[in-house]
């Protein structure tokens, strides 16, 4: 096509031109969508419905799941529905609604964590003003202001996007991702390619030397903690947090910030599985298994008797 694309739908990527193996990819990506959303609406429930955990970090950790939720339910389903009727076409306005949504969630994703190291910083580096500093006003203003971070931050990197040319409808991913709608610009995307990459990369650097800093004081007090149950306490808290930041932040990178030229399809594809899908599926389950808090609030949710302690 060599006009805008405005009139026409595009063409997401196709995994298969086989019948069987589209049904093999609807099945697989249902799977990874329903523990998605059970997972995180466990987390969700257990902590609205258990007084113990309103607490400011599970609030954030019940924001954390609703964001994931928004993320995958933004692309998943747009997804299978492709494969199960056999067509690769998403509307302009659909493909713009889903870039602007799914850059919202993540980017929100992105400042919460921030805001959850601000946190666990607080809790073990200077416990004793904990409630003062981090009471549940101030949560929710921390809150809000990630959510209306991220709509900004999406709200300006799909405008940026969509107001290029695209001379091609074909779209190689499974979903409208920006870094693939820039390769289909008709005129000269340098300066605009370039002016997203900066805000992206000014975005997630701060965020993680944010992170990086406040983790190397939490470290510092925590290795002078005395007592041995006391340091696995702390690393407990703190664990999960990086694990879930460092999955999301270094994908994302490597699928946003990297050139588009300079990547193949294929590895820009699973980089796009692993922070669009494995994420938001992982992140309930390492904060279930790392949290013995989230544990024992889950299995009262599904009224499931666990051990003693002693046991």
């Amino acid at each position: 096509m060599s006009t805008n694309t405005s009139r026409f739908d595009f063409l997401l990527l196709e995994f298969s031109q086989v019948w069987e193996l589209q049904i093999l990819h609807f099945l697989v990506f249902f799977v990874f969508y329903v523990a998605t959303i059970i997972g995180n609406l466990l987390i969700i429930f257990a902590v609205a419905f258990n007084h113990h955990l309103h607490t400011p970090m599970y609030f954030f950790l019940m924001n954390l799941a609703m964001q994931d939720l928004g993320q995958i339910s933004v692309i998943v389903p747009k997804s299978m529905m492709n494969s199960l009727i056999h067509t690769r076409h998403i509307s302009y306005s659909g493909c713009v609604t889903q870039a602007f949504l799914f850059v919202f969630f993540l980017a929100s994703d992105v400042f919460l964590l921030t805001v959850m190291a601000y946190d666990r910083y607080v809790a073990i580096c200077n416990p004793f003003q904990y409630e003062m500093i981090m009471n549940m006003r101030d949560c929710i203003k921390m809150v809000g202001t990630t959510w209306v971070s991220g709509l900004l931050y999406g709200a300006l990197h799909t405008t940026g996007t969509f107001t290029i040319a695209f001379c091609s409808n074909i779209v190689n991913q499974f979903f409208c991702e920006i870094p693939e709608l820039l390769k289909l610009a008709c005129s000269d995307s340098f300066q605009i390619e370039l002016g997203v990459l900066i805000l992206s990369f000014i975005m997630l650097f701060g965020c993680f030397i944010f992170i990086i800093v406040t983790y190397i004081h939490i470290f510092f007090v925590v290795l002078r903690i005395p007592s041995v149950q006391g340091r696995k306490k702390a690393f407990s808290t703190c664990l999960p947090h990086l694990m879930v930041f460092s999955t999301l932040v270094f994908t994302g990178s490597f699928a946003y910030l990297m050139p588009t030229s300079k990547i193949s399809s294929h590895v820009h594809l699973a980089l796009s599985v692993i922070y669009s899908m494995i994420s938001p599926l992982l992140n309930p389950l390492i904060y279930s298994m790392r949290n013995q808090e989230i544990k024992v609030g889950v299995k009262k949710l599904l009224k499931i008797k666990y051990p003693s302690s002693s046991t």
